[in-house]
């Protein structure tokens, strides 16, 4: 069968295709990283005192007031870089599937603005706790019902937060795994590891029951080893579209096929 070499402005598409891919992939990867810090990591440790219960949190929380001030601002920041992580990927993903793309920057969106809403009510809750300690022993009944509703609000807010953030790492690591951007046992590893958090956290918490923490474990190390890939790697190169490939080369394929 005899061959034929590809055109050079063909070639020269293939090297930009590739060089697009790799630059994408290793910003997602980047991404991965910071977002992972600042939106999944450490605001949660940052505000460790809001989850001590009612009417605990009550003095517990002005006590760390600049903490978890911190905590907040560092979550929007975390917020912003989701949504610029889907833009991102979107460049990518459109090239498979236009439908799973724009998914993808949805979800995404849904969660900044559900990071957002759980911002708003830790901030409610440094507000009520700031006033109780201000206001010594005065009305402490009348705060105490007062935080225990603004703390139910914020579980409440954060359970809606937990169910946005494993919608748009499912939809992340599927998308990988789908368009084979990176070695498939990573995507399958990435898409177990948000299927235990969300079995172990977020449907425990949805359902009442208390969450198991050592089912969300696995996720962190996943989240890391994927992003370093696509820091080194790059996504896997896309395929070009028929619309891109030169009438020669089609006629020259049409041939040997």
């Amino acid at each position: 069968m005899q061959s034929y070499n590809l055109p050079g402005q063909e070639e020269k598409r293939l090297q930009t295709s590739s060089r697009f891919a790799f630059t994408i992939g290793r910003t997602v990867g980047i991404l991965l990283l910071f977002q992972l810090a600042a939106a999944l990591t450490l605001p949660f440790i940052l505000s460790k005192p809001i989850t001590f219960g009612s009417p605990t949190f009550l003095t517990a929380v002005s006590a760390h007031s600049f903490q978890i001030r911190s905590a907040v601002l560092l979550s929007f920041v975390g917020s912003a870089l989701t949504v610029y992580l889907g833009i991102t990927a979107f460049q990518v993903f459109r090239l498979y599937s236009k439908s799973a793309a724009l998914l993808f920057v949805v979800v995404c969106a849904v969660s900044c603005t559900l990071d957002v809403v759980q911002g708003g009510t830790i901030m409610s809750m440094l507000s009520i706790s700031n006033a109780f300690v201000t206001s010594g022993t005065a009305d402490s009944e009348l705060y105490q019902v007062v935080g225990a509703a603004v703390a139910s609000a914020r579980r409440s807010a954060h359970i809606m937060q937990l169910l946005a953030i494993g919608a748009w790492m499912f939809v992340f690591y599927i998308s990988l795994f789908r368009f084979k951007l990176v070695p498939r046992v990573l995507a399958v590893m990435g898409s177990i590891g948000i299927t235990l958090q969300f079995i172990g956290v977020t449907l425990m918490m949805l359902l009442g029951y208390p969450s198991i923490g050592e089912m969300a474990m696995p996720l962190l190390p996943i989240q890391i080893t994927v992003a370093v890939w696509l820091i080194i790697k790059g996504f896997n190169d896309p395929p070009l579209k028929p619309a891109a490939v030169s009438p020669d080369l089609r006629h020259h394929l049409t041939e040997i096929s």
